[in-house]
């Protein structure tokens, strides 16, 4: 297998050829970070490479192998970790110049727990300014770009993390999620990307975001994903949000199909504003699961209104935790993230818990849904990748900094807490990818697992591949 195919296979695959001593570890480590020094520099997917340190560590791999010793889940296998969390010993910026030279002294939960299982650190993902928007660019570090099409924005804010695993850089890429952050970067770039149960996989610090923040894993497989989540998952004494249960057997339960379970598909979410030509493609990958044994049923949800709510507190969130560096840093930032901060400010404290109220009563409108449904499918997004330097697409109402209109299809699942992924429904005719986002029940986080590996055998699309080399 050459290089270039290397950097293609899965980490499924990868793993089983470490572990037969068909593969060493520095041959896979050498020939992804080849890649990325190759394709960095055009698409803007890593803000810090951690070159040595991963050859070091493969050099580790590799002798661990050659001499019979235990191997983790993921030995020898490349993977990145998003901006925002922390790494010790490695830069972490979270694209702003207010933490340009931090470099923390610890690890939080799940990325010491990707190092004990084997895995190949290969750096950071890039990320807007504290992971604040959907879009892929940073006053520090740039601006992110779409593999299919340079010109047009990854999404974000797990924005060089979709571009890196859509590039081939890598197999296994760690997101988080606030109001979609694996999601639309996922959608945009034509991979899968899953937000796991709220406190699956444990984080530290806590996000202080009223339980909003999930992370998880961007890969061009379910399979690596289940391989990846299995790892992240599992409760920690660090993270008291994090979830007592054990994960599930993700990679050992992923093939047990899906017949007879009851799916929701909604094109709209009871009004929502979609673009015909995504409505279209989200359409018809919703009918591949009639062919996979469920039954299927168009649905209007009737879910509470939202995007007022989400406008109010995602910018009396981001006042609360980064207002403290306006008066030193304003002229540095974002401007959309500072109107943003700005906005939040603005809200009194009484509205503010007077929204959380309604946060938390939304689940009562989303509820009734999944007790009758087992799974609810939707369009990941509004729209597909629209050109970078903008907030929002050209034909779409446009703001100082509320970029959440095409992306409400995602945020109400962060409010609930569930389960939810994108998988690959298709192209636009422009040639850009396409999303159908998969929900599931409570916890239920093995069943969108094995509902997208069922869709992804009906409907493969590891072998379309953006033309990059």
């Amino acid at each position: 297998m050459d290089a270039a195919e290397l950097c293609w296979t899965p980490a499924t695959e990868l793993a089983k050829l470490i572990r037969a001593r068909k593969l060493s570890p520095v041959e896979l480590t050498r020939a992804v970070l080849a890649r990325l020094e190759r394709l960095n520099p055009a698409l803007n997917a890593f803000c810090t490479v951690t070159a040595d340190l991963a050859l070091a560590e493969a050099r580790d791999a590799e002798l661990a192998v050659m001499q019979g010793a235990p191997l983790g889940p993921l030995h020898g296998l490349p993977y990145s970790i998003k901006d925002l969390s922390l790494t010790k010993g490695i830069r972490t910026m979270s694209g702003s110049h207010v933490f340009a030279t931090r470099v923390p002294d610890v690890d939080p939960p799940f990325v010491r727990r990707l190092r004990e299982a084997g895995g190949i650190m290969l750096g950071k993902t890039t990320t807007p300014e504290f992971g604040w928007k959907g879009i892929g660019d940073s006053p520090l570090t740039g601006i992110t770009r779409n593999p299919w099409n340079p010109a047009l924005t990854t999404g974000g804010s797990s924005a060089g993390a979709g571009a890196a695993a859509a590039a081939g850089i890598g197999p296994l890429h760690q997101g988080s999620d606030g109001a979609g952050s694996i999601r639309i970067p996922s959608g945009f770039c034509g991979i899968y990307g899953l937000k796991p149960s709220f406190g699956r996989v444990p984080t530290w610090p806590v996000s202080n975001t009223d339980y909003a923040s999930h992370v998880g894993p961007m890969t061009r497989t379910v399979a690596d994903a289940a391989l990846m989540l299995s790892v992240m998952a599992g409760p920690d004494e660090w993270d008291r949000t994090s979830l007592e249960a054990p994960p599930a057997d993700y990679v050992g339960q992923l093939d047990a199909g899906i017949k007879g379970l009851r799916v929701a598909w909604s094109p709209d979410l009871g009004g929502l504003r979609v673009d015909p030509e995504v409505a279209a493609l989200a359409r018809g990958a919703a009918r591949a699961f009639e062919g996979l044994g469920c039954a299927v049923e168009e649905v209007q949800p009737g879910f509470a209104d939202s995007h007022e709510l989400i406008r109010l507190l995602w910018s009396t969130h981001e006042a609360g935790n980064y207002a403290q560096y306006l008066p030193a840093w304003r002229e540095r930032m974002d401007p959309g993230f500072v109107a943003c901060i700005e906005d939040g400010l603005r809200v009194s404290l009484a509205a503010y818990i007077e929204a959380r109220g309604e946060k938390l009563a939304y689940w009562d409108s989303v509820r009734p849904l999944f007790e009758r449904y087992d799974l609810l499918l939707t369009p990941t997004l509004s729209v597909a990748a629209f050109p970078v330097g903008r907030i929002n697409p050209e034909h779409w109402p446009q703001h100082a900094w509320d970029w959440i209109a095409w992306a409400s299809f995602s945020y109400p699942f962060n409010f609930t807490g569930q389960p939810a992924a994108t998988v690959p429904a298709g192209f636009t005719p422009a040639g850009l990818p396409v999303g159908l986002q998969i929900v599931g029940r409570r916890f239920a986080d093995l069943t969108v697992l094995q509902a997208s590996a069922a869709y992804e055998r009906a409907r493969p699309w590891a072998a379309k591949r953006p033309t990059l080399d």
